[in-house]
């Protein structure tokens, strides 16, 4: 059963979560959070946090993931031909490198196409880029603190997506806004129908309220007119988590001031029996960390900054922790080949043993003897076709006959064969001629031919209105090769044949 963390670093605290995955169940084992004391001690807090999230885990972490803040990436909507799909990496580089205010050289980016309508043969996609240096730092940071590399890095807001499969409220048709209030920032995603669309970072948190409530709705009220010049709608909901989803009366205040719905985001669809009560109440403050742990479930559509220079790679020490699991799946696989060999040879002895039975019972049907081997009745045919008087395969036949027919006819005689009969080795020709002197000259040639013996015409008769004659011509079909020579006779007990015995004898 994997098991992944998900650590959210925010300016003033760090949340983790951890997430099973079992048989078609994704589990939320424990969250749990840590302040950071000091800009320098953010190693400190994420190690905290980690801990407590993974107390009592006897199993280790298979993966972890993190992301950077929305306000350390760019955060890009291009239309591009579709024809640039197949060389997509490259576009994108150029076209980024045009509005991003660092060397693309030092910077990684990932991308997500929309699936959302646009005019024929152009491709519309969501790019997010980061410095590597700030993503380096960010990975370097999870590693200190947990002596594991993270998989995954995130960016701002768009690791939300991740919950996108697991709370129905954000798959949605309308357009919605997910809003991570933290202390010192926000994050805003925007979806349409549970895709990411649009996301943005805020400088105004929860830090200041009530006094600066009035910059916040602003600020938000901005983000969603961006969004709408884009072409975008404005959204019909928006879905408050992070920290600040509990400051008491953001819910109304920020309903009435952007003058739509505002509502805490509702819990998760995973298994939660194992989470303490007061876990559960302040689950959207975990939202992110959720969001990290779930986007290795591989369902949802956030973006990975691990590319490039940065692509995650496993060391032996991944292979190592997992040495037991990788011997039982070797096991298993020895035991089902071993269990599959036996089962195919138990079939073939079986497959076997039924042919040698039916073998013994046509041999001795057709042969008289019963054997049960090839090699033992090719044997036995072979003595029973050498001990016949029939040769199966003549050295004559009728093909043969007509061959010679042709060859006795000359040229400059005029005749037809009405029939011909060919029973076993007797010949009977039924044919038309001028004369009885023409069918006299083609049986007298045809009796010269070895292969033809006792060579005869049966009778002649006048062909019914002219002048032609009727015959019948009769012959057995046998060469020489064919006839058998009589049977060796026994010899003596002293060697010699009976009659030369008997000579013998007189003397």
């Amino acid at each position: 059963m994997p098991t992944w963390l998900g650590i959210d670093i925010g300016s003033t605290s760090v949340k983790a979560a951890v997430v099973r995955s079992a048989y078609r169940k994704l589990s939320l084992v424990r969250v749990a959070s840590a302040e950071i004391a000091a800009p320098g001690m953010i190693a400190d807090a994420v190690r905290s946090a980690a801990a407590g999230a993974l107390e009592g885990e006897r199993q280790a972490v298979d993966a972890t993931v993190v992301a950077v803040e929305g306000a350390r990436a760019a955060i890009h909507r291009l239309t591009l031909p579709a024809a640039a799909q197949k060389q997509l990496i490259e576009v994108l580089t150029y076209e980024l490198e045009a509005q991003v205010p660092f060397d693309m050289e030092g910077a990684v980016f990932d991308w997500r196409v929309l699936d959302r309508p646009t005019a024929e043969g152009q491709l519309a996609l969501v790019a997010a880029v980061a410095r590597i240096d700030d993503v380096r730092a960010r990975i370097d940071v999870v590693r200190e603190a947990t002596g594991h590399e993270p998989e995954r890095v995130g960016v701002g807001a768009f690791t939300l997506a991740a919950l996108v499969p697991y709370v129905p409220a954000l798959a949605e048709r309308e357009t919605l806004a997910v809003v991570d209030l933290g202390a010192k920032a926000s994050e805003v995603l925007l979806l349409e129908a549970g895709e990411p669309v649009f996301a943005r970072t805020l400088s105004t948190g929860t830090e200041g309220l009530p006094g600066t409530a009035e910059r916040l709705a602003r600020d938000l009220r901005v983000s969603f007119a961006a969004y709408r010049a884009l072409g975008g709608s404005a959204p019909a909901r928006v879905l408050l988590c992070g920290g600040g989803a509990f400051v008491s009366g953001a819910e109304g205040f920020l309903s009435a001031s952007l003058e739509i719905p505002v509502q805490v985001l509702p819990e998760p669809q995973l298994d939660m029996t194992g989470m303490a009560p007061e876990a559960l109440r302040e689950l959207p403050r975990y939202s992110k960390a959720v969001a990290l742990a779930l986007s290795l479930a591989g369902r949802g559509a956030g973006m990975n900054l691990r590319r490039g220079p940065l692509a995650f790679e496993r060391g032996f020490a991944w292979v190592r922790e997992r040495i037991p699991v990788l011997a039982g799946l070797a096991a298993v696989i020895l035991v089902s080949f071993v269990f599959s060999a036996w089962a195919r040879l138990h079939a073939a002895h079986k497959e076997r043993n039924a042919l040698q039975e039916a073998l013994g019972v046509v041999t001795k049907e057709v042969l008289g003897s019963e054997v049960t081997t090839a090699q033992d009745a090719q044997d036995l045919l072979a003595k029973e076709v050498g001990s016949s008087d029939d040769d199966p395969m003549p050295h004559a036949d009728a093909f043969d006959v007509l061959v010679r027919m042709s060859r006795a006819v000359p040229p400059s005689m005029k005749h037809d064969i009405d029939e011909l009969d060919v029973q076993k080795s007797h010949v009977t020709i039924r044919g038309v001629v001028g004369s009885v002197s023409d069918a006299q000259a083609i049986a007298s040639t045809l009796s010269e031919d070895r292969c033809l013996a006792d060579v005869k015409i049966k009778s002649t008769t006048q062909a019914i209105g002219t002048d032609r004659q009727k015959y019948v011509l009769e012959f057995d079909l046998r060469c020489p090769e064919d006839v058998k020579g009589p049977a060796k006779k026994k010899k003596s007990a002293a060697g010699a044949s009976p009659s030369a015995a008997a000579s013998a004898g007189e003397k």
